[in-house]
Order: C-alpha cells, then sequence, then structure tokens
C-alpha cells in the first residue's frame, strides 16, 4: 500500500443505510471545512452508491454554492451523454442544489477537438495547487478504481495527474482519469463500495499485502483519513 493514514471500515446494513451514512457524512464534513472559512475542494466519482448518496444530500446541512467539484475520471463521450458522470452528478444533486457551474470543473467531451491526449493535459491544468480536501471513489470487482484498470499501464505513472486511456474493460473504451499522483494529493480518501460482487477486491485491498496491479485500490490513501463505507454484503469477505 502507499504511504498516508492507516484504512479503517465502517460498514452498514444495506444500500440504503450506506448512501444515507455517505451523504450525511458528506454533508457533516462540507460545513466542518467551511466553518474554517475555507472552500471546500471535492473530487467526485460516479456509480450506483455515489449516486444515491448524492440523491439524499439537502440544502440545509452545508453551503453547496461554496463548494469547489472535480471528478476523478470520466467517459469520453459527447457532453450531456448519460454515460458521463458530470451528468449523473448534475441530475443527482448538481442543478438542485444550486451548485454554481463555475465551481463544477467536467473533464472535456468527446467532440470538443481534442484528441484524448489533449483533453487529459487541459483538465490537469484545473486542477488545484494544493491537495484536496475529500476524495471520493467507488471501486469495481476487479479492484479498479476511477478508470485506472489491473494491469494497464496507467497504474505507474508517476509524472502526469491526468491520463487518457484506451481500451477500458468496462465501455466505452476511452475515458480520461486522475493517476494515483492525483488522488494520493489529498487530506481523506473515502472509498464507496457495496454489493457482494466487491467483497473479494475489498477483501485484497485491505489485506497486510497484496498486488497494486491486480486490485489498484491499494494505490490510494489519504493522508490523514482513509475510510471504506460499505454495506454488509461487501464487507462479507473481510475478517
Amino acid at each position: 500500500m502507499t504511504g498516508g493514514a492507516k484504512d479503517a471500515a465502517e460498514c452498514h446494513g444495506d444500500t440504503v443505510e450506506l448512501a444515507e451514512a455517505i451523504a450525511r457524512r458528506l454533508e457533516d464534513r462540507i460545513a466542518t471545512i467551511q466553518s474554517e472559512r475555507r472552500r471546500p475542494r471535492v473530487v467526485l466519482t460516479g456509480g450506483t452508491i455515489a449516486l444515491a448518496a448524492y440523491e439524499r444530500l439537502r440544502a440545509d446541512r452545508a453551503d453547496w454554492a461554496d463548494v469547489e467539484l472535480w471528478f476523478g475520471d470520466e467517459r469520453f463521450v459527447p457532453a450531456g451523454h448519460e454515460d458521463r458522470n458530470d451528468r449523473q452528478a448534475a441530475d443527482a444533486f448538481l442543478r438542485r442544489l444550486a451548485v454554481p457551474t463555475e465551481h463544477v470543473h467536467s473533464m472535456p467531451a468527446h467532440g470538443c477537438d481534442q484528441s484524448l491526449a489533449e483533453a487529459a493535459d487541459q483538465y490537469a491544468q484545473t486542477l488545484p495547487d494544493g491537495p484536496f480536501d475529500l476524495v471520493l471513489l467507488g471501486m469495481g470487482p476487479d479492484g479498479h478504481v476511477a478508470s485506472l484498470f489491473p494491469g494497464f499501464a496507467q497504474l505507474h505513472e508517476s509524472e502526469r495527474d491526468v491520463v487518457e486511456v484506451f481500451g477500458s474493460p468496462k465501455p466505452p473504451p476511452e475515458r480520461i482519469s486522475l493517476t494515483f499522483r492525483a488522488l494520493n494529493r489529498t487530506e481523506a480518501v473515502w472509498f464507496l463500495v457495496a454489493g457482494d460482487g466487491k467483497a473479494g477486491a475489498v477483501a485484497r485491498a485491505l489485506a497486510a499485502d497484496g498486488s497494486l496491479e491486480e486490485t489498484p485500490a491499494r494505490g490510494v490513501r489519504g493522508s490523514a483519513e482513509t475510510l471504506w463505507l460499505l454495506d454488509a454484503d461487501a464487507a462479507s469477505g473481510l475478517p
């Protein structure tokens, strides 16, 4: 595993309980950062459980007009496409909670007259100079996070913060992703994971030793906090 805070895991009975817990934790973290008179810097993830949590966010617990948001990865499809993480986040909470569009840093879309590599480099210019406050990550059954997949060369990228991904094992095949170098530049990382299909990957990610090539989730840790928020099924493979 990389350096950073030791992992902690919190288990909830089912996906409804988990989504509620994520939403309340996220609101509380945003409010705490804002109480320090800072604008929170958060990296969003996609995925079913993340979207369920976003749909439960409320306007009365944090000032969503004063939050700055990025995305850990994105499908390289046209703007507004239903597969895009920014579109799904907008539908789930960005519009409802009136997050200013200038505070939402979407990754470039297909059709923007750029190559995938150019789009990745352009997005790197939007990243903050300092660390993120919080990086949210889902995880696939294969242990991938963002669009960093087992066995892919991007796992070993050490010079770039954002990379292009071709041949994704999950469609669509072309994606843009933050690298470990960028994802680890954060105070806190929360993994949001549900379902028994991911239990094996959770167990591998939290094992005392293991392979980054096999389980890329092992490569991301926060400097102060690394928290796994799980439902009972996802946690079923843990000791």
